[in-house]
């Protein structure tokens, strides 16, 4: 039988503003570990430390824009667009844009402490 999830978890956001997690698939809200799925919203000047998770992270923006960071470069991800941050790779996710951003991330595995690696 399919599983409802009537609600989402607020989880605590990392970064110098708050910012808002709601998770509606993951290890919190759901006890799923193979796989997060959050709904996202970052207020303007946000800034989260780097960090080199454990997990792929797809991530589709909703409102705004939202700066990826990589060892590489920077991509400025929009409104109707999706990046993709792969495993053991380097990034820093913010909203430096005076509007913020919307997004849903999913990480596979799920998003845990314990495997994102932030920078100190």
């Amino acid at each position: 039988m399919p599983k409802l999830i009537s609600a989402p978890t607020r989880v605590e956001a990392a970064g110098n503003k708050p910012k808002i997690i709601e998770e509606y698939v993951g290890r919190v809200n759901s006890g799923t570990s193979a796989v997060s799925v959050a709904h996202m919203k970052s207020p303007p000047g946000w800034l989260e430390p780097g960090q080199t998770p454990e997990f792929d992270e797809y991530t589709v923006v909703l409102a705004g824009t939202l700066r990826v960071e990589g060892r590489n470069g920077v991509i400025d991800v929009q409104a109707g667009q999706a990046v993709i941050a792969k495993a053991g790779e380097w990034v820093r996710y913010s909203t430096l844009s005076d509007v913020g951003a919307e997004y849903i991330a999913t990480c596979v595995p799920a998003f845990s402490p314990a495997i994102v690696h932030r920078d100190e």
